[in-house]
């Protein structure tokens, strides 16, 4: 199967495209690449048209630590914020994606072995990064979005209404933890989730999707925990 089927089928004949991949785990970096670029893309169009100000603004009036800040010194950190945070945008991009992957694959390797399935690193790393590509339409979808919507409307931490954190009012008129949790129970989680745990019956034949599917269930339920604890601790 071709690079562009590979990715075709993740989307539209997942058992198909994952049991290529499974095959012949090879060219793991194309869709790290596809997901770099359009978060970059994300990162330039957020920057040009609505800017960080208003952003780091409004994180910094509802962080009780930088409440009480003198106002000439909150304005300077505002726009030394806003000047470095596309720069930070771009790098944490190419870092953190690659990065994501390598966890994905290591963890859902780790659970899956659990679960009794016969899976490599390269296997369960290179299905990760395959399996992430629901991330590339959620780009591109909050892409459109920002240019549909008014600019002081669109919210960057939930920039999609797929997730149930869009519907509630953002921290801090909900708890901090509540919204965390809300937003992580999310159509584009759930569909990676999904192709995943496809990914791991691909590779490991003998394991059925229920128990593939809980493989990758537990450690993400332990991670939107561990994330909603953190943000309310120090979010």
């Amino acid at each position: 199967m071709s690079e562009a089927g590979r990715i075709t089928g993740v989307y539209f004949d997942p058992k198909k495209a994952f049991a290529d991949i499974a095959a012949r785990p090879r060219n793991w970096f194309v869709p790290l690449i596809l997901m770099i670029v359009a978060a970059w893309a994300f990162n330039y169009t957020y920057t040009t048209r609505i800017g960080w100000e208003r952003y780091i603004r409004q994180t910094m009036e509802n962080n009780p630590r930088t409440q009480n800040m003198p106002a000439e010194q909150r304005e300077t950190s505002i726009a030394q914020g806003a000047k470095f945070a596309p720069i930070f945008g771009y790098a944490g991009a190419a870092v953190f994606i690659p990065v994501a992957a390598l966890v994905i694959g290591g963890v859902v390797l780790l659970t899956g072995k659990m679960m009794g399935a016969t899976l490599n690193f390269k296997q369960m790393f290179t299905i990760g990064a395959y399996g992430m590509l629901p991330g590339l339409i959620s780009s591109i979808l909050a892409i459109v979005v920002m240019f549909i919507k008014n600019p002081d409307e669109f919210n960057l931490q939930n920039p999609l209404a797929f997730n149930l954190g869009a519907f509630m009012e953002p921290s801090p008129s909900s708890g901090k933890f509540v919204y965390s949790l809300a937003s992580s129970i999310d159509l584009f989680s759930f569909w990676t989730i999904l192709l995943l745990a496809v990914g791991i019956t691909a590779a490991s034949r003998k394991t059925p999707f229920s128990k593939a599917l809980t493989a990758v269930v537990l450690p993400w339920v332990v991670f939107i925990l561990v994330k909603g604890a953190w943000t309310s601790a120090f979010g």
